[in-house]
């Protein structure tokens, strides 16, 4: 599965496609405190990305690959 979800985290993985979108959204309204470690994640689909601009989790770690990290950083952080 491309997130993982362990307790209060969400692990982001490889490819995160449309798909998981309303699962992560349902994730994040459960969990208010959540943690988000983006770091093993090479593509984003902009649904999770919209997800994640209403959420406002924690992000923990930042992608690795230098251009989805900036992308995601110029979204997400105010």
């Amino acid at each position: 599965m491309p997130i993982e979800f362990k307790g209060n985290h969400a692990l982001f993985l490889d490819i995160v496609t449309v798909e998981e979108a309303e699962t992560l959204l349902e994730w994040l309204q459960k969990k208010p405190t959540a943690k988000v470690n983006l770091a093993d994640c090479v593509h984003l689909h902009p649904a999770n990305l919209q997800v994640l601009m209403a959420a406002k989790p924690v992000i923990k770690a930042w992608p690795k690959d230098a251009g989805l990290r900036s992308w995601l950083e110029s979204a997400l952080i105010e």
